[in-house]
């Protein structure tokens, strides 16, 4: 009873006190507002593209109540910058009120076309203001972002039902309607330059019997299942070259997601992949950086071709969430390439096929999570949707003069459906490999590592000595066991190392040069 007359009385005088108390009152600012920062970098953006959302906070560190008179973009509704006040859209708000000691959130986006403005030619920097108060209480925040002017691809819309065009794939000569939303690239698109870059909306589809040529410093920008195909008889030739700066690659050919906030520069997964069909020939790729895709190339078929389904060389694939490079029953030939950090593995040659690696440095330091499969996976089948195996020849898969390594162990791994009708070919010649079998968990032939049919001069566990795996530097340094083990016969195939450097003299294994490394400061 006691209890029940207290929390009566208690509740009571919560109401009686609720409905005594007076209406804030706000005074004017007094031009002391404090910002979470002085200018907002909004990054930099494509013409006509909306930004991110970013923000601004804004204190009141007062014991008073305030109303701002005018909280505005300088240059009004012209602004091609948009404020979100308290929930609240506008370009221009009055009597903004904060109370004491606290706070509110500005919320800031843009959109902006760069043909507006004269003088331009690639990009222009655009700013604005957004001001508080005026006259002797005046405050501003300034408004910073970079406009970069590009080349857009992006499937046709029916302007009648809103449908967005879908793509019907050549694969292999047979037609195949598919979901994936995209268009035939046309003519005039046939070739990517280096004076702006280029966006792709959807699947931009190289047609049959047409090149799709990309040169020595082209950007390409992809946005969410997004990427390249190439149709039967198409070829793709990534002209990329040799960049002396490497923290600008000038002359690197890059093709990453869209999204071009700093928060965003190592986020696997943000566009689909270069997808290499079945038919698809004469396909090469040099001096290019791979990077963020869900699969960095999709290569499928042609196994058997006189040339190579795929050349690569001098290239680099990173933060892949799910494979670097796979290949289904398909031909590979890679020099001096570099993958690490992906969901899945590095490189896998799946349905068998014929792979030759040689001066590549295929790790995975994936940390976002557990993987299930090693840097390299080899296998000879596939499983259809009622289960049923089927089974082709691993004809080759060479990897020579190789660094194969990561964070989990082994970093190799082998499944093959045994059939006296298929071969199943693979040979490690002179490289550092991760393999560490203290429970016996791989048995069998394919991991008898004395068996010279299948290994050969090959370092196992020694430290690769890498610079920096998480930042995808992997030069190796003065400790690292591969230096000077490299095999002379494959170091004269690929004479200068991915930095151009000469390795003919005594080669170390993987994609790169040993190097002193930097001193801490």
């Amino acid at each position: 009873m006691k209890r029940y007359l207290y929390f009566t009385l208690t509740l009571g005088f919560l109401i009686f006190w609720s409905s005594c108390r007076k209406d804030f009152e706000f005074s004017p600012s007094t031009g002391n507002l404090e910002f979470s920062k002085d200018t907002v970098y909004l990054d930099t953006v494509f013409t006509n593209i909306g930004s991110s959302t970013y923000n601004l906070k804004v204190y009141n560190r007062s014991n008073n109540d305030i109303s701002i008179p005018s909280l505005k973009l300088a240059l009004g509704e012209s602004s091609n910058y948009r404020l979100n006040v308290d929930g609240v859209s506008g370009k221009v708000f009055e009597d903004v009120q904060i109370l004491a000691k606290d706070s509110l959130f500005i919320f800031i986006e843009s959109t902006i076309d760069i043909t507006n403005f004269t003088n331009t030619d690639r990009s222009y920097l655009y700013t604005d203001q957004i001001e508080f108060d005026a006259n002797s209480n005046f405050q501003k925040v300034e408004l910073v972002t970079l406009v970069q002017d590009a080349i857009f691809i992006y499937p046709n819309r029916d302007n009648t039902t809103k449908v967005i065009e879908t793509l019907t794939l050549d694969i292999g000569g047979e037609l195949i309607e598919t979901e994936l939303q995209g268009r035939e690239l046309l003519p005039t698109e046939l070739t990517f330059t280096n004076e702006k870059p280029y966006v792709i909306y959807g699947f931009a589809t190289v047609p049959s019997n047409e090149t799709l040529t990309i040169e020595a410093g082209a950007r390409v920008y992809f946005h969410d299942n997004s990427g390249i195909i190439v149709s039967n008889n198409a070829s793709l030739q990534v002209n990329g070259a040799f960049s002396n700066d490497q923290d600008q690659l000038e002359n690197e050919v890059i093709f990453e997601g869209d999204r071009l906030e700093p928060n965003f520069a190592n986020t696997p997964g943000q566009w689909g992949t270069i997808w290499l069909l079945d038919g698809s020939i004469n396909n090469s790729i040099n001096y290019a950086t791979i990077k963020n895709a869900s699969v960095g190339i999709l290569c499928d078929g042609n196994p058997n071709t006189i040339s190579d389904k795929l050349t690569i060389t001098n290239s680099q694939i990173y933060n892949s969430s799910n494979f670097g490079i796979i290949g289904r029953n398909t031909s590979i030939s890679a020099e001096n390439i570099v993958i690490n950090n992906t969901g899945l593995s590095s490189f896998a040659g799946t349905f068998g096929g014929k792979y030759n690696f040689t001066h590549s440095t295929i790790v995975n330091y994936w940390d976002n999570g557990f993987r299930q499969f090693p840097s390299v996976l080899l296998n000879n089948f596939v499983v259809d949707e009622d289960n049923n195996v089927t089974i082709t020849d691993l004809t080759e898969a060479s990897f020579n003069n190789c660094i194969i390594y990561g964070n989990d162990n082994p970093e190799i791994q082998f499944e093959e459906e045994e059939n006296d009708a298929v071969v199943f070919n693979f040979k490690f010649t002179n490289c550092l490999i991760r393999f560490e079998d203290n429970n016996n968990n791989f048995t069998g032939s394919n991991y008898d590592l004395d068996d010279t049919n299948h290994y050969e001069g090959n370092i196992f566990n020694e430290s690769p000595n890498f610079l920096d795996t998480e930042l995808n530097k992997l030069v190796i340094g003065e400790e690292s066991a591969a230096i000077n083990q490299g095999l002379s016969t494959f170091a004269t195939q690929v004479p200068t190392d991915i930095l151009n450097v000469n390795r003919t003299t005594s080669p170390d294994l993987g994609a790169y040069q040993h190097i002193t490394f930097p001193e801490e400061e």
